[in-house]
């Protein structure tokens, strides 16, 4: 687990998201308010969407807020077993999977990429059974 995945505001400018996703090299990021509860998730596609949309339209590219997914956000508990994690980000398509406290306040986050390393760590450098 990412144990300070990247946050942004909801009312952040989409481009400052769009800059922290760029510069990290990450596929997306968690929004979270103030307090830090989650909100939403934002991803590389989200964005790509905001940016699009601004340029057919020639208007502003609005906030993260306007692009970002806020509904039926799934999340995982520190306590979750890291393979049923793993097994319903791969069925629902998900490359990132936020973690939150009993009061959905964001403490971390699981991705496919740090899931790939820590398999490949605790193999080392063992060849694949054939």
């Amino acid at each position: 687990m990412i144990k300070k995945p990247l946050t942004i505001a909801a009312d952040a400018p989409l481009f400052e998201a769009v800059d922290l996703i760029t510069s990290n090299q990450v596929s997306g990021v968690c929004v979270v308010n103030q307090d830090g509860t989650l909100i939403g998730i934002l991803s590389e596609m989200d964005c790509l969407r905001g940016v699009l949309t601004a340029s057919y339209d020639n208007g502003s590219i609005g906030s993260v807020g306007d692009y970002m997914v806020s509904a039926n956000i799934n999340s995982a508990k520190a306590s979750d077993d890291i393979i049923d994690v793993a097994s319903d980000m791969l069925a629902k398509g998900q490359r990132r999977r936020p973690v939150v406290n009993e009061q959905n306040k964001l403490v971390g986050q699981i991705t496919c990429r740090a899931i790939l390393a820590a398999v490949r760590k605790l193999v080392g450098t063992q060849s694949p059974a054939r």
